[in-house]
């Protein structure tokens, strides 16, 4: 079995996950659209929504969001999982597809911890965001997950879970083995497990705390596979060729967000963001794992 890191590494995470909060958008009221919901029937509509903030609609050359849940066999009127969503970037076109076909979403946000305000406010500024809109988003069903959480959804009841580039995170606090377990256990026979998360260099020993937000493809396999997933298939959908993987501040010194010294630490003014500007953003797995019928 794959070894066990104890969730008291909270700094490592609350690092991680206030970095991704930046790296999804976070809308203020000055690019506050107008919200039409008419057409979201369809990914594509979804996808080209006007209630997108327009930093988000810029990274969709990067996400392939169209490409990236027709991989994964998203359908109208599925219910799904969105496991840790941060600040909403894919829930923009989850929720309001899936509201709009007659389907559920399910949120399992972060866990909260009593000992980490910063963690908390997230999950709060993500339900506003969900709450203060309901016809746009519909109900999203809040649930959570963490080291000590119950189901993420009823067992059985989702056509698809979805886990975007949080497989580190999870590494790093000990949980990533009860992440797959949840999954499979929310999962119908024959549903559908979709994994995008930063992609290391093959054949390199795996950090165990995955520090630099990288992990092996063959990593995420095995974890899929001993908590009982069958691997259907693999994307070059969001690859990033130009992606050395070497970078100083990890995978956060590229775009989006773009750090120019260890996270927690001030900025540093004169960092060249430069050359890992050109890179782009990164290189990223693309995996669907199937539940067995």
């Amino acid at each position: 079995m794959l070894p066990d890191i104890h969730w008291s590494r909270r700094g490592l995470i609350a690092g991680a996950i206030a970095t991704g909060l930046v790296a999804c958008g976070r809308k203020t009221p000055a690019e506050a659209p107008k919200v039409s919901t008419k057409g979201a029937a369809t990914i594509e509509a979804a996808v080209a929504g006007d209630w997108r903030p327009s930093s988000d609609r810029a990274r969709d050359i990067w996400r392939h969001p169209v490409e990236t849940l027709k991989f994964w066999d998203l359908k109208p009127g599925q219910t799904v999982v969105e496991f840790w969503p941060g600040a909403g970037w894919y829930t923009d076109i989850l929720a309001p597809f899936l509201t709009a076909t007659g389907g559920k979403l399910y949120a399992a946000t972060l866990q909260p911890d009593l000992n980490d305000p910063s963690a908390t406010a997230i999950v709060d500024e993500y339900r506003r965001k969900v709450a203060e809109k309901p016809k746009l988003y519909g109900k999203v069903e809040i649930t959570t997950f963490g080291p000590t959480s119950g189901p993420v959804a009823p067992a059985g009841s989702a056509d698809l879970v979805l886990f975007l580039r949080n497989v580190h995170n999870w590494m790093a606090a000990g949980i990533a083995e009860k992440a797959f377990k949840d999954a499979l256990v929310a999962l119908k026979p024959g549903g559908v497990l979709g994994v995008e998360e930063h992609r290391g260099e093959a054949g390199r020993i795996q950090d165990v705390l995955a520090a630099d937000g990288y992990v092996q493809e063959a990593y995420v396999v095995q974890l899929a596979k001993e908590a009982g997933f069958l691997l259907v298939d693999s994307s070059e959908i969001n690859a990033n060729p130009k992606d050395t993987k070497d970078h100083p501040f990890g995978v956060w010194t590229l775009p989006p967000t773009r750090l120019s010294a260890p996270r927690g630490e001030p900025a540093e003014p004169d960092f060249d963001h430069a050359k890992f500007d050109a890179i782009g953003e990164s290189d990223r797995m693309t995996l669907k794992f199937m539940k067995p019928k």
